[in-house]
Parts: structure tokens; sequence; C-alpha cells
């Protein structure tokens, strides 16, 4: 997924939010280096109705994930790449 801009990933990002009954999202590690800031995460949560990809109502989900953020010379975000696994 490519989003561009803060309007369209706010709108991303209220988009998903009735999927899920719970979320919780635990940083296990930051590294810094120059204009990157990379952070790892452990993402679990409960899905809340059947999709259609498979997950059905009440399933938990176990994710590890990193997100990768780039800073302008201004500092503010560049760029922002998540990965989950």
């Amino acid at each position: 997924m490519d989003i561009k801009g803060k309007d369209a990933f706010l709108e991303q990002a209220m988009s998903v939010l009735n999927l899920f009954t719970t979320r919780k999202q635990t940083i296990t590690s930051i590294l810094h280096r120059g204009s990157i800031s990379e952070i790892t995460v452990d993402y679990e949560a409960k899905i809340a109705m059947d999709l259609l990809n498979g997950l059905k109502k009440g399933q938990e989900l176990r994710l590890k994930g990193k997100s990768i953020f780039e800073f302008a010379d201004d500092g503010k975000i560049k760029r922002l790449v998540d990965v989950s696994r």
C-alpha cells in the first residue's frame, strides 16, 4: 500500500478501526542512524468480525513488525515504511 500525505494516512488508519475489538502495540527496540529511525514492534489484536482473508471473529492476531521513519531537514517525517511478518 502506498499512501501520500497526513490526511490519507489518517483516513487509512481510521478505516480499519472496526476490524478489531482490541489492539496493542509494544515497541521492542529503537535504532537511530542519522535521519533514519527504526523501531521494532510486537503487535497483538483480536478480530472483530469474519474477514475475507479467512480470519475469524474472536481470533487473535500476533505480528512482529518494523517501522522505518525518514526525517527531512526540518524534522518532519519524509517517509514511513511499515513491514510486518
